[in-house]
């Protein structure tokens, strides 16, 4: 789970309503085409929403260990499924995340930070920006129907980049701007005899 929404910035109702059927390893992609809220499927939010995602070649070797794993690795089975409700519904994003996610970042030493499903998304987001990725790329991999929702919302300047930014200015601004040199002719005669 980590590896496919760290990787694809999914959002929780969309991993969690994901089936087989949805992930084509031989195209290395995801079809995102429904969320579950509620434990009810329902469709994704938005036309941006339903696109396909790419995945990695090594979440798809980790995705195919784990159907080989699962005891309801048919097409029409959920990629999480709840055992206790034999398969028939997806796992509940909140109980993972109670149960696995935040005890394995404790044990990892992770204890300054609340992490959530978003969080996931939220540093894709700010991991594409910190490398310089086009905010047109990063729209289309965080499936958004605008840029000005991956730039305004989750997109958070890198403190090196401020840093560098601030940094460029500053030497545009110098070059602009010249610096005059001292000139003892203008001294005024008064200041010349003290001198």
């Amino acid at each position: 789970m980590v590896m496919l929404v760290g990787s694809t910035g999914l959002r929780r109702s969309e991993m969690f309503a994901l089936r087989w059927s949805d992930i084509d390893l031989a195209t290395m992609q995801v079809s995102v085409t429904r969320a579950v809220g509620a434990q009810l499927l329902r469709r994704v939010k938005t036309l941006a929403s339903r696109k396909s995602v790419p995945l990695n070649a090594c979440v798809c070797a980790v995705l195919a260990d784990w159907r080989n794993e699962s005891p309801y690795c048919s097409d029409d089975d959920f990629l999480f499924p709840s055992i206790r409700l034999n398969g028939k519904k997806p796992l509940t994003p909140d109980m993972v995340l109670t149960k696995i996610i935040r005890p394995a970042l404790l044990a990892a030493g992770v204890t300054d930070k609340v992490i959530g499903w978003h969080s996931f998304r939220y540093s894709l987001a700010s991991n594409l920006r910190s490398m310089g990725i086009d905010v047109k790329v990063a729209q289309e991999l965080l499936r958004h129907a605008n840029s000005h929702i991956t730039l305004d919302i989750y997109t958070r300047a890198v403190s090196a980049d401020k840093r560098e930014v601030s940094e460029k200015q500053i030497e545009i601004l110098m070059e602009k701007v010249a610096v005059p040199e001292p000139s003892y002719r203008s001294v005024p005669a008064a200041l010349e005899a003290s001198l």
